[in-house]
């Protein structure tokens, strides 16, 4: 083991890992949008997509919604009324400085008579680019506690939404992100891949390269290619050469096809097309289809008005077919960078007695 590897803080006990998105789900999590400088300008059209999202995902799950205070979750109650399920949404008065739950919320893990167990990694705004982010540092303890489950602190950069795991074993990450230097300077690629097993319960890292053009979070992996299988993942293609996505996207599928699952097996792959380019004030958009979420009826896919959306949706259905994938227009949502993946953060489903 390299000598800089250092992670001080407790640790999940033997045992544990997390889980596929698709295992079934207690709750989602998500913090509520607030922060106009992240959509500036079109903060109003983003509060009806997350109506829509809160509406999809209570059909089958019950929803935890991050707001500031009493007021602000009146305001958020208010929007809800008539769409979402009322009965499976639950307030949470934790607030936060922006809304990526994905990102600085709590990563959930899974053990022995269905127990949970929370990882509560440092967040540092995606190396420093946004300030103030001490709320957003301190979100993950309290989603635990409102759980009542044990949470252990990690010293250790890491965002939720850079990391992608199959539940068997393999975990998919990139190295624009976990190796840039404004995460964890002093850990090794050694040392990095030594921390995600020993905390996440998996067995293998498997590194893709670069991100997706206009992600400001260094390339997180819920841009690029996802597990929607123990075997198999979908990933972003884009055909046009003279797209400034061409290049990465076409290296990363390469190396797909040489990948191997801890058991020896090949990974299957399924191709997703890329929307046509979403361009803001001059500024290229981190317009995914990649970025979906799997409730647990449903897959919130991003749209963006763009020809390839059926597309993506049917590739998304034939991969999940006891789910129904529901396109819900992303075009303003993405100028805050991010979409349904970024926003949402699974709780498996547990047993509380299991977990005191």
């Amino acid at each position: 083991m390299n000598a800089s590897y250092s992670i001080r803080g407790l640790r999940p006990p033997e045992g544990y890992a997390m889980p596929a998105e698709w295992s079934a789900h207690e709750s989602t999590w998500l913090s509520w949008p607030h922060k106009r400088e992240s959509w500036p300008g079109k903060f109003e059209p983003v509060e009806p997509v997350m109506v829509r999202l809160v509406a999809t995902l209570s059909q089958g799950e019950r929803v935890r919604i991050n707001v500031l205070d009493a007021d602000h979750e009146r305001h958020v109650a208010a929007l809800l009324e008539g769409h979402a399920r009322a009965e499976n949404v639950r307030f949470h008065r934790i607030p936060t400085d922006d809304a990526w739950c994905r990102d600085h919320g709590a990563i959930f893990l899974s053990g022995p008579g269905g127990a949970l167990h929370a990882l509560d990694f440092r967040f540092n705004a995606w190396g420093g680019k946004y300030l103030p982010y001490d709320r957003d540092d301190a979100v993950a303890l309290q989603m635990a506690e409102a759980l009542g489950v044990p949470c252990a602190s990690i010293d250790m950069v890491l965002e939720g939404g850079s990391i992608e795991v199959n539940g068997a074993g393999a975990l998919l990450t990139t190295e624009q992100c976990l190796l840039h230097p404004n995460r964890n300077p002093g850990m090794s690629r050694e040392d990095i891949e030594t921390a995600l097993c020993e905390l996440l319960g998996v067995r293998r890292i498997l590194w893709l390269g670069d991100g997706v053009a206009g992600d400001d979070t260094d390339g997180h992996i819920d841009d690029l290619t996802r597990f929607v299988a123990e075997d198999t993942v979908v990933t972003v293609i884009e055909p046009d050469r003279g797209d400034e996505n061409y290049r990465p996207l076409a290296e990363n599928r390469e190396r797909l096809d040489s990948m191997r699952l801890p058991d020896g097996r090949p990974l299957q792959v399924i191709e997703l097309p890329m929307p046509r380019p979403v361009v803001y004030r001059g500024d290229r958009l981190p317009a995914s289809y990649a970025n979906f979420y799997i409730g647990n009826r449903t897959v919130a896919m991003p749209a963006f008005d763009d020809p390839a959306d059926e597309a993506a949706r049917a590739a998304l259905a034939a991969c999940f077919p006891g789910r129904e994938v529901v396109p819900i227009d992303c075009t303003d949502l993405v100028l805050g960078l991010g979409t349904f993946h970024c926003l949402t953060q699974q709780v498996p489903a547990f047993h509380p007695e299991g977990s005191s």
